[in-house]
């Protein structure tokens, strides 16, 4: 009987093992994974502009980005075809397609590859060669939907924008 007792025992020790191995295990995988992705994001709409590349439709698009409550005001920035230059300082660029397609070539020689360019047009408004343009660049988005623009933001400043130190 002694022995039954005794291998409980242990059996009672290893699983607190197995328990404990796996809580440390999962702890520091969250603050490997999990926590930099939440912090990345963090700074990234408290901190990051977003130049928006639109005539009349900005505001539009502006009250689209602050109705979500997930940007600030302040780091929405109008660019008009004349102030170009001003969104060189910016890390991500929101266009318009029909306001601006005629300076996309413009746009994307000012765009580093850490800076993000999202092009909001109508489906099939854009031609083949334009598209071929756009994808040969990094980090361009190409989007047709209000809900999927906010979503490649939100993504789009987790991947970009962030220099090595």
């Amino acid at each position: 009987m002694q022995t039954i007792i005794d291998l409980l025992n242990f059996l009672g020790y290893v699983s607190t093992l197995i328990v404990l191995a796996g809580a440390c295990f999962a702890i520091i995988s969250y603050v490997r994974g999990i926590l930099p992705v939440w912090w990345r994001l963090g700074q990234g709409l408290s901190n990051r502009r977003i130049a928006v590349f639109a005539e009349e439709e900005f505001k539009d698009l502006h009250d689209l980005l602050v109705d979500s409550r997930l940007f600030q005001k302040s780091n929405i920035i109008q660019i008009g075809k004349t102030s170009l230059k001003k969104a060189e300082a910016c890390t991500v660029f929101l266009m318009h397609w029909s306001s601006f397609a005629t300076e996309i070539d413009e746009i994307l020689r000012m765009k580093s590859d850490t800076t993000a360019l999202l092009v909001y047009a109508r489906p099939g408004e854009i031609d083949n060669a334009t598209m071929a343009k756009i994808n040969q660049h990094r980090n361009t988005i190409v989007v047709n939907f209000r809900g999927r623009l906010m979503n490649d933001i939100l993504v789009s400043m987790i991947t970009t924008g962030y220099k090595l130190k």
